[in-house]
């Protein structure tokens, strides 16, 4: 079979177009379900199409069902955009095809992954000691995290959970602010330790929880204790030394989330929000929110390296695996996967230390910009200022029913089109969350998003 790289060719035109449209085109999709099921689920021809056609019609196909939650102006989902040399480099790891699972099977992957985990690590204050692994996002990274620690306390017990399964194993409990993400109830069920391990304490108003009732809770029983850097709604950060403390004078693992916050470690002015978080014994966080990288990669590190590897450790016949070599399946969850090494690298280089501690710096002030200038409006309330990128707010019904209300201009700016935020649950209120992370965002596109909420508030 040959190939006249048309379906290359056709790819790049369009992907470029796509990119150069985000700052204008609408941000939400305008087709409806039934239109692209229609469209995509045209009957499987006997004879094939060409590679050209096929590119031309996915991109026509799918034009007006893509939300454009790479623009400037998407503040939902704490999604950021993609970097220009992520991307690139994205493409370059699917067209060098590589099984990035062992060393033998990509010696080039394999080293740059092992660059830039050591890289990761000095950048976000992981101990230099500690292990990692490119994984899929957060959720991936809380198993692969949850995971070693069963293997640790379990260990640490004189029971082998590798060998033995968790049928007659001691239960372990999660300890958890009552504003931890849901990812990591997750983790707990697909980790056959059951959500009903969890024990959730009360959270202060900033989002952090409230350590006096684990120190009042925790035993000496196998435990995790989850302590977040940047919490989904207000950006709190947990008071990481004494936490850490409490837990370990009990001889539980501490396991930070920090899918948004774990990043202000390389930012001096936001640094000391991570006091202490070099204690804990594993973290987790995600590549495409503050970095910008495409989706599917996230990153995990263990200050246990060995009940890490043990968790995850396989081996097969056919598995040319040196010992002296860092073999990648040793620490991640999948067998077969790509190089998510390869964006990361690119987007380290492309931005170096002090454009990543800009792009950080840029999104919390513009976050607070945002907060100060959507609080100012008539009808709109201040829920939580942002402690980095992050805040909520809420609208004002005239009938008392502020939920409803909050709901109604999530809405009208969601089907404007030139904003889009989400909406979200906390303590007891409806609120609209106000994350920023996309490198594309600037001055202007704030002022642009006060004056659309402005005129959603109008009417």
């Amino acid at each position: 079979m040959t190939t006249d790289n048309q379906a290359l060719r056709r790819a790049l035109e369009h992907a470029i177009r796509y990119v150069d449209s985000l700052d204008e085109r609408p941000i939400p999709a305008s087709a409806t379900a039934e239109e692209l099921r229609a469209r995509f689920g045209r009957p499987l021809a006997d004879e094939g199409v060409p590679d050209g056609q096929v590119i031309d019609d996915l991109a026509a196909d799918a034009e007006d069902g893509l939300l454009a939650t790479g623009g400037g102006r998407f503040f939902a989902w704490a999604i950021g955009g993609v970097l220009p040399a992520a991307l690139g480099a994205d493409w370059l790891t699917s067209t060098w095809d590589q099984n990035a699972a062992i060393h033998a099977t990509s010696p080039a992957l394999a080293t740059i992954e092992e660059v830039t985990g050591e890289w990761l690590k000095e950048l976000l204050r992981i101990p230099e000691e500690a292990s990692f692994a490119f994984v899929t996002g957060c959720q991936s990274a809380h198993i692969t995290a949850l995971a070693a620690a069963r293997q640790k306390l379990l260990a640490d017990r004189d029971y082998d959970v590798g060998k033995r399964g968790l049928f007659g194993a001691p239960p372990i409990r999660i300890h958890t602010g009552e504003l931890c993400h849901e990812s990591v109830a997750r983790a707990a069920r697909l980790l056959g330790l059951g959500v009903d391990a969890i024990t959730s304490h009360p959270s202060h108003e900033d989002g952090r929880m409230d350590l006096d009732a684990l120190e009042r809770s925790l035993t000496d029983e196998p435990s995790v204790v989850v302590l977040q850097a940047g919490e989904f709604n207000t950006g709190g950060f947990d008071d990481f030394r004494r936490g850490s403390a409490i837990a370990h004078a009990k001889g539980a693992w501490v396991h930070v989330d920090g899918a948004l916050g774990l990043w202000t470690a390389a930012s001096e002015s936001y640094r000391h929000l991570m006091d202490g978080c070099d204690t804990a014994d594993s973290w987790a966080t995600d590549g495409h929110k503050w970095l910008n990288l495409p989706f599917d990669i996230g990153f995990v590190f263990t200050a246990h390296p060995e009940a890490h590897r043990d968790a995850m450790m396989v081996r097969a016949s056919y598995f040319s695996a040196s010992d002296d070599l860092r073999q990648q399946i040793d620490w991640a969850p999948e067998w077969s996967r790509r190089g998510r090494g390869v964006p990361a690298y690119a987007a380290l280089r492309s931005l170096g230390r002090k454009g990543l501690e800009a792009l950080i710096d840029r999104s919390c002030a513009h976050a607070k910009s945002l907060i100060e200038g959507i609080g100012a409006l008539p009808g709109a309330e201040v829920v939580a200022t942002p402690v980095i990128n992050q805040g909520i707010v809420r609208f004002i019904a005239e009938d008392g029913d502020h939920d409803r209300r909050t709901n109604e201009v999530i809405e009208r700016l969601q089907s404007g089109g030139v904003v889009w935020f989400g909406g979200a649950d906390f303590k007891g209120r409806r609120v609209m969350r106000v994350p920023v992370l996309s490198w594309r965002t600037t001055d202007a596109d704030i002022d642009v998003t006060i004056d659309a909420v402005r005129e959603a508030l109008s009417r």
